[in-house]
């Protein structure tokens, strides 16, 4: 018995039942009469057994069609206002959106562009992990991940969220005056720098540089290894060393003279910040809506 039929010869049923007319249950349905009566009259003959009483004039029910209008009309309301609410998301998006970020992209792009994005949609919850690793966003369950443009894997896409970001050399003008400023990056390998720990490798970060095209990676040491760049900032401004962070993070400090910059001609601009995700990712009207609000217009 085919289900389809049945499930057309019940809806057709319940808007006759609800209008007492033929032509208005048609109207209703968006379907002719001749259809209408076609599909109720298949359904009684399935079921042997008469729904409707029809004169000239009215339509009404019998006592079996009265008792079939009862128990399922409630339930096929039901159905009807949950897709109803389902397809009004697309107006009223709502949902948690994962992201796996770092500190620093999270103080200054993903948080900024949040503060006015959720208060447009007040039924999305975004929750940011902080993570200076390059997490596996598909295996640990992530919606998304931000991270250098160099960093992102080839199989995902990739949207730029940010400008593009330089790397600054800084330290207090104190430590400057009891250590001759480096003129080169090898310079740094005589001088007391303040590492970052890479999570992923476990390893030390080698500072990168590049000049006319030329980079140049520099293994360097000191007496304080921090896992984050706002820890590595605080010690330069104790004078501790050198340090070797985003621009952004101590241009307020160099203006300040609080830090001197040193080796600015061996620090170009190199692409900023991405939101990323799995190529394959059905994305849910949220998180359309979120890759739009992060989203880098020059």
């Amino acid at each position: 018995m085919n289900k389809t039929h049945y499930l057309n010869g019940i809806l057709a049923f319940l808007a006759v039942a609800r209008e007492r007319s033929f032509t208005r249950a048609a109207a209703h349905l968006g379907i002719s009469q001749s259809a209408l009566s076609h599909s109720i009259r298949g359904l009684e003959e399935r079921m042997g057994l008469r729904l409707l009483t029809r004169t000239t004039r009215s339509v009404s029910t019998t006592q079996a069609g009265e008792r079939l209008a009862q128990s399922l009309g409630p339930r096929f309301d039901e159905i009807e206002a949950e897709l109803k609410s389902i397809v009004e998301l697309r107006d009223k998006p709502a949902g948690t959106i994962r992201i796996t970020t770092s500190t620093h992209a999270a103080e200054t792009i993903l948080m900024p562009a949040l503060g006015k994005f959720l208060l447009d949609y007040p039924d999305i919850l975004v929750e940011a992990v902080i993570d200076h690793g390059l997490t596996n966003i598909v295996a640990e369950r992530y919606d998304a991940g931000i991270r250098l443009g160099e960093q992102v894997e080839k199989d995902m896409i990739a949207v730029r969220i940010g400008p593009d970001l330089r790397m600054a050399a800084v330290a207090t003008p104190s430590y400057f005056e009891a250590h001759a400023k480096p003129r080169t990056p090898q310079d740094l390998t005589r001088h007391n720098c303040l590492n970052i720990r890479l999570q992923t490798y476990g390893g030390l970060y080698a500072w990168e540089f590049e000049k006319n095209g030329r980079p140049l990676n520099v293994r360097v040491s000191g007496q304080i290894i921090c896992n984050g760049s706002s820890s590595i900032v605080a010690a330069a401004l104790c004078s501790l060393g050198i340090a070797y962070v985003p621009e952004d993070m101590v241009r307020a400090h160099i203006a300040e003279k609080r830090l001197v910059r040193v080796l600015g001609d061996w620090c170009p601009p190199f692409p900023g910040y991405h939101l990323y995700y799995p190529s394959k990712r059905q994305a849910a009207p949220a998180f359309v809506l979120l890759i739009e609000a992060l989203r880098f217009r020059r």
